[in-house]
């Protein structure tokens, strides 16, 4: 602790800082174009033990509680929600994709702001913190990494069976046609 202050200023202080750093991130990244976020990356494609999302369902039962959680993607202009899926085309699927990426980067970001709360709080504090951040944090987190698997699901099967379609479609269009 390189600043000490009393309890009540330290209290107010983390939540004014935790506030500024949450909203402080989601607004900041929701002016960087989508296109930025490319959820096919190494960090951000779903992992195998991830199981298209089927890890989340049997080990952490996130259906019961992941539409609990706040998506303050609404509060700020050129924010997109992602509380309930609007449509289920390709273009929206992607979109929303690239949309979980963002958000998780948001939340990772905040998670790893947590040291600067060592400057004005005693060592038990920054626990208290970190159990806070993680608690505020990491459900987001995996409710992200669950949508986005089971979206990339989703789209993959689209792709497939589009170009699935297309090829049974031209075959039957070249023996008709003699070719």
């Amino acid at each position: 602790m390189l600043i000490e202050l009393s309890v009540a200023w330290v209290t107010a202080l983390n939540v004014v800082a935790w506030l500024v750093i949450q909203f402080g991130l989601a607004w900041g990244f929701t002016q960087l174009a989508a296109e930025r976020f490319d959820y096919r990356g190494i960090l951000a494609r779903p992992k195998v033990w991830e199981r298209g999302g089927r890890f989340y369902e049997t080990a952490l039962g996130i259906k019961r509680w992941k539409g609990r959680l706040p998506d303050a993607s609404r509060l700020f202009r050129g924010g997109f929600a992602k509380a309930n899926l609007q449509a289920a085309t390709p273009e929206y699927l992607e979109r929303f994709l690239r949309e979980t990426w963002r958000s998780e980067i948001v939340h990772w970001l905040a998670l790893l702001t947590l040291p600067l709360f060592a400057i004005w709080n005693p060592w038990w504090g920054v626990l208290v913190n970190a159990a806070v951040a993680v608690a505020v944090n990491f459900p987001c987190i995996l409710a992200l990494r669950y949508n986005r698997a089971r979206f990339q699901r989703l789209l993959a099967a689209q792709t497939h069976h589009e170009i699935c379609g297309k090829n049974r479609n031209n075959r039957s269009a070249r023996t008709a046609t003699g070719f």
